[in-house]
Order: C-alpha cells, then sequence, then structure tokens
C-alpha cells in the first residue's frame, strides 16, 4: 500500500519512440509542468515506451533522453513510480535507478480505506482476448525473458518488430468489446483489492464509469493513450480528480 499525502497524477500510454518526437516533446513538457506545480507523486500505469527489449539498451540515446528527462524531475523532488505495461515489461532496475523511478506491482493499491484506489495497467481485466492472454502468460514467465533478454539487441529488435506487426494483423481480426476491459473481470478487481477506484490504461478508450457493487457503489477513470491528437492525464488532490489535457 502507498500512501499519497499531496496531489497526484497518473499517465498511460504514451507509446514513446524515436520515431514520434513531438509525443516526447509533449511528455518533457508535461514532466516540467507537474514539477513545477509541485506534483508530489507521478504515477505511469505502462507502455511509457512503444517497446522496450531490455535495460542493457539503455545507452540507446532516445532511451537517455527520457530517462534524463524522468530524474531530472525526480531530482526536483517528484516521486515517480512505474508500473509495467504490455510493451514495456521488460523495463528493470537499471533503468528504474537511471530514470530515478521506483517499479510497483500490478494491481498497485494507493491510499486506505474507503479512498484506497486501484491501479492497473489494463490488460488484466480485457479477459475476453484469450489470444492475448495467453500470449501474456508466455511473454511474463521467467523462461521467456531469461531466454529473450540473452539474446544480441539487433535480434531482439528484430524480433519485436515482428510481434508488432502480428499484433496488428491480430487486432484486425477482433472485436472491440473483445479487446476492451470485460465487466466481471473489472468488478472482481475491485472486490478482490476492497477498493472503490480505478484507474488504468491500456484500452485507449478514455473514459469514466460507474460501477455497482454489491455493497456499494465504484468507479472505473480509463486513461487516454497519447498518439497523435489524443494524450491526458489524471489529477487527484483533496478537491477531487480531474482530467488534464495534453493532447498538444
Amino acid at each position: 500500500m502507498l500512501n499519497i499525502a499531496g496531489t497526484a497524477r497518473f499517465v498511460s500510454d504514451l507509446h514513446l519512440r524515436a520515431e514520434c518526437p513531438d509525443i516526447a516533446d509533449r511528455f518533457a513538457r508535461f514532466l516540467a509542468d507537474t514539477t513545477a506545480k509541485k506534483t508530489e507523486a507521478l504515477f505511469i500505469l505502462g507502455d511509457l515506451f512503444e517497446y522496450w527489449i531490455g535495460d542493457d539498451d539503455l545507452a540507446d540515446p532516445f532511451n537517455v533522453r527520457i530517462s534524463s528527462l524522468l530524474r531530472q524531475a525526480a531530482d526536483s523532488g517528484l516521486r515517480i513510480y512505474f508500473l509495467a505495461g504490455n510493451r514495456d515489461f521488460l523495463i528493470g532496475d537499471v533503468f528504474a535507478q537511471a530514470a530515478g523511478m521506483m517499479l510497483i506491482d500490478e494491481s498497485q493499491k494507493v491510499g486506505a480505506g474507503g479512498t484506497a484506489i486501484l491501479l492497473l495497467h489494463g490488460d488484466t481485466v480485457c479477459t475476453d482476448d484469450l489470444p492475448y492472454q495467453q500470449f501474456r502468460r508466455l511473454v511474463r514467465s521467467s523462461d521467456w525473458q531469461r531466454d529473450f533478454l540473452a539474446r544480441p539487441l539487433a535480434e531482439r529488435r528484430a524480433e519485436v518488430a515482428e510481434l508488432r506487426r502480428r499484433s496488428a494483423e491480430a487486432m484486425q481480426g477482433k472485436t472491440a468489446a473483445i479487446m476492451d476491459a470485460n465487466p466481471s473481470a473489472v468488478r472482481d478487481a475491485l472486490i478482490h483489492s476492497a477498493c472503490r477506484l480505478m484507474i488504468h490504461g491500456h484500452t485507449h478508450r478514455p473514459g469514466r464509469e460507474a460501477i455497482t457493487l454489491g455493497d456499494g457503489s465504484a468507479e472505473r477513470w480509463v486513461l487516454s493513450d497519447w498518439e497523435t491528437g489524443r494524450g491526458d492525464a489524471l489529477e487527484i488532490d483533496a478537491a477531487g480528480m480531474r482530467r488534464l489535457d495534453w493532447s498538444s
């Protein structure tokens, strides 16, 4: 359980990559604004990068830029927490230390009692997408990760490019409902965590949903991705929760 006394911000699905410098520029402005507002904590809920092939790729110039931006924000007093997504689950202690951020586990709880917030990347509640869930179990296994990380960087990049191509093809054959969060999985996660508020990304479908539970009500807030023309953050303080526009 993490306790945050001041203002906290939440972002997800920036999908940072060298090919889209405008997104990295927006993220730089967002970090500068976040620190200028004396925000206590920033939670990055996965897919900070379009892909991450291992901490031994930290020397890549683009990765150096992003880690430096995060480190600068952390050195200014911002507490940065990172929860892995489906694109960057191989981010480890080396990158985290360079960036000045703390790694947190899936289904992290922030706060206490009736105000506790359940944080997810979001893919674990998309349970109707059975092929993806099978793939997720494979790549999250220690055996797969050990074998993948033992390969040369160039070989890993090539495999990730192929996986991205196959993923794009597979998505064309899936309905929108299959790729969205399953209502029962959302309710089960809230009940299991004893939380009344859930925040996640992954689905790229920003929104706010009221959820009825057996012993009361809850809310689910979904973050946007940061692709061209999109981008948001959630901010919470003593006055409540609000959505911030970072689309430009």
